[in-house]
């Protein structure tokens, strides 16, 4: 059944850094070939919303713009190239937009230009305005079918809490770049954050045991009592990061050698040696993937004598999420209560909106927006 496109749709609109949001009307994005024309259902936070749009990250993107990143919502109009995607399917929309014919021209819907003059023009011209919004203009293969019986009514999830996927996907792209194997040891820092908490997770419902960081030993016990609530028998520990580089190493030290880290570290954990302490706790030959912002201090000659391996990664990658979710609708992930507990606002109240996701941070717990 043919879906009639309003003319107009609501959308929040960032005139500039300066004149802040407005919730208005505004032309509907029409499709084009290589597009999809997706009504949005739910679109995620995150909890640095205000300070990227209030301007204090000082994120590189043009103005105005719509705002928001990624979204799940239901195909309405689809462009004659389109193989495999049907109107009226679920699909994720994700926030990593690639050039087609160079896939380093990377951005981040709404939130950063990606840096390079490719990326900028890609963001700029194309493909500009984020998911807080009625509709959205998404690349074809940035729309990611969701099997919405399975994973709604087979599995109770609701499409609202299906919205943590951004938060999930991010350190499920780093354990897999480091090829994460079932029964390893893992440790995961900070890990009382969202993407942290979230890797703890991941890395659980991937096989892995997980040694978890942090400096709130209250957070690090909520995060354990969420997790093994959520999968009886998973296989977690904790450490209270202290500041000692010598004290922090042996107790990480104490679970065993450890295969495998990933570091979520954010530009204010620049003087912290945890990283450190890590390493030194590691196996010969062991992985870690770096995908926080910090400007990080590692033991060069550990790294060297030891053959321990660093990649970098931002964000992941389209196949990461097309297993993620194969992963999702296997059922490898807790339900209800024990996945995520979700508070939701409307787009007229986004100020409240951004306000809770600042301080709505942690194990199963996120915020949407929904039009």
């Amino acid at each position: 059944m043919a879906f009639n496109l309003p003319s107009q749709h609501r959308a929040l609109v960032l005139e500039s850094i300066e004149a802040g949001f407005q919730l208005k009307s505004v032309p509907t994005p029409q499709l084009s070939e290589g597009s999809a024309i997706v009504r949005i259902e739910v679109s995620g936070a995150l909890s640095y919303f205000r300070e990227i749009y209030n301007g204090e990250l000082r994120y590189s993107f043009p103005t105005p713009i719509v705002g928001g990143f990624s979204a799940i919502g239901h195909i309405v109009a689809l462009g004659p190239d389109a193989t495999v995607l049907q109107p009226g399917q679920l699909v994720f929309v994700d926030c990593v937009v690639r050039g087609r014919d160079d896939p380093s021209a990377l951005f981040l819907t709404a939130i950063h230009d990606g840096g390079s003059d490719a990326s900028k023009k890609l963001m700029g011209e194309v493909w500009r305005d984020g998911t807080l919004a009625e509709f959205v203009k998404a690349p074809l293969e940035n729309c990611i079918p969701l099997d919405e019986t399975r994973l709604c009514q087979g599995l109770g999830y609701s499409v609202q809490d299906l919205m943590y996927l951004c938060y999930l996907l991010v350190p499920y792209g780093g354990l897999r770049d480091i090829k994460l194997e079932p029964g390893e040891t893992v440790v995961v820092s900070p890990a009382t954050g969202g993407f942290g908490s979230a890797g703890v997770m991941v890395a659980i419902a991937m096989g892995a045991r997980v040694i978890a960081l942090g400096r709130n030993e209250t957070k690090l016990a909520k995060l354990k009592e969420h997790v093994r609530r959520g999968t009886p028998g998973a296989n977690i520990e904790t450490v209270k990061v202290t500041g000692d580089e010598r004290a922090d190493t042996a107790a990480v030290a104490a679970f065993g050698k450890i295969d495998a880290a990933l570091d979520l570290s954010p530009h204010g954990a620049a003087k912290s040696t945890h990283l450190k302490s890590v390493v030194n706790a590691m196996r010969q030959n062991g992985r870690c993937s770096l995908m926080g912002m910090a400007e990080v201090s590692i033991p060069a000659w550990t790294v060297v004598s030891s053959n321990i391996s660093f990649r970098g990664k931002l964000m992941y990658e389209r196949d990461d999420i097309l297993q993620f979710i194969k992963m999702l609708e296997r059922g490898m992930f807790p339900k209800g209560k024990d996945f995520v507990t979700t508070k939701a606002f409307g787009l007229e109240n986004w100020k409240e909106g951004f306000e809770t996701a600042a301080d709505y941070i942690g194990v199963g717990q996120t915020v949407v927006f929904t039009p």
